[in-house]
């Protein structure tokens, strides 16, 4: 085996981010050659990968980044709340993030772009940095706005560093108006969807299958006061109205001032912005939504280390 010098391995750690002990192990076996080493940990942390791949992964971050009228937001998932403060899964998320807004936030095409400052594709690098860190990740979903005209806000709730936290929301406005009075009204609105959480822009957004359920609901509920059905009908209609201030952006009261709704706060937003505001969209990202969580028995895993 060839003589590896301690300046060879540091290279290799900076190139790769494998540990110290792997990196000299692969110089050994290439003989030296950077280049072979790089390829043989490569592979080693395919192996590594794929023993993780079917661990549950519900935590991580998610990177929300806006640049002028395009935005967007990834969930990049960990299996544990400690990865999100490592600085290298920060910088993956962010660079994953930067890159939806630059080439799209298509999650099917996402994986296959070529990952920031590498030759290597997004997925890659993701495997990678399931070698090096050592827990399953996966690069979950993303989401984009755009607009002609206006801007795109972003804003990060229970946030772990700069961009990135456990909730994000991009709100798109589309204005002529003053970009800056845009993007103050923007972030604003952004804190509102991710404290309220609605479900669609405007009433006609409605899933018609929720809205049916609700509706029956509704009028379950009435019948059971004896009322006749006219009278029913009139009752289900004005809580219709009530179920449209939950859950639809526009009618929701905004939560800044506790009184207007939302749709009046961006009427009113035409007079300081300098033109008509237009709310073209959102879109709220919580962590780990829908991900099944693996349900862990803490005295049988604490067994189970100890070999009983």
């Amino acid at each position: 085996m060839a003589e590896v010098s301690a300046a060879l391995v540091k290279e290799l750690r900076e190139k790769t981010g494998a540990g110290m002990m792997d990196c000299k192990k692969a110089l050994g076996e290439t003989q030296g050659d950077l280049e072979g080493a790089i390829d043989w940990l490569r592979k080693k942390g395919l192996s590594q990968a794929a023993k993780k791949a079917g661990r549950v992964a519900a935590e991580g971050l998610i990177g929300a980044h806006a640049a002028g009228p395009r935005g967007a937001l990834v969930e990049v998932n960990a299996e544990t709340d400690f990865v999100a403060r490592n600085e290298q899964f920060q910088d993956f998320v962010r660079k994953v993030a930067t890159l939806a807004v630059e080439k799209g936030a298509d999650i099917a095409t996402l994986p296959q772009q070529t990952y920031p400052g590498e030759s290597k594709p997004v997925a890659e690098k993701l495997t990678q940095l399931i070698a090096t860190i050592g827990e399953n990740m996966t690069l979950r979903r993303s989401a984009g706005l755009s607009v002609k005209n206006g801007i795109v806000a972003t804003y990060v709730h229970n946030q772990t560093a700069p961009g990135l936290g456990k909730i994000g929301v991009l709100v798109a406005l589309e204005s002529t108006g003053d970009a800056g009075q845009l993007m103050t009204l923007g972030k604003q609105l952004a804190m509102h969807v991710a404290a309220a959480n609605p479900q669609a822009l405007a009433i006609a957004d409605v899933d018609s299958r929720d809205l049916e359920r609700e509706r029956s609901v509704l009028a379950d509920q009435a019948r059971a006061s004896g009322k006749p059905e006219e009278i029913i009908a009139k009752m289900v209609e004005g809580r219709i109205r009530k179920y449209y201030e939950e859950v639809v952006l526009l009618e929701q009261l905004y939560v800044v001032d506790n009184e207007s709704r939302v749709k009046a706060v961006i009427e009113a937003a035409a007079k300081s912005v300098g033109a008509p505001v237009k709310l073209a969209g959102f879109v709220r990202m919580a962590l780990g939504e829908g991900v099944e969580r693996e349900q862990k028995d803490f005295a049988a895993e604490v067994a189970a280390q100890l070999g009983r």
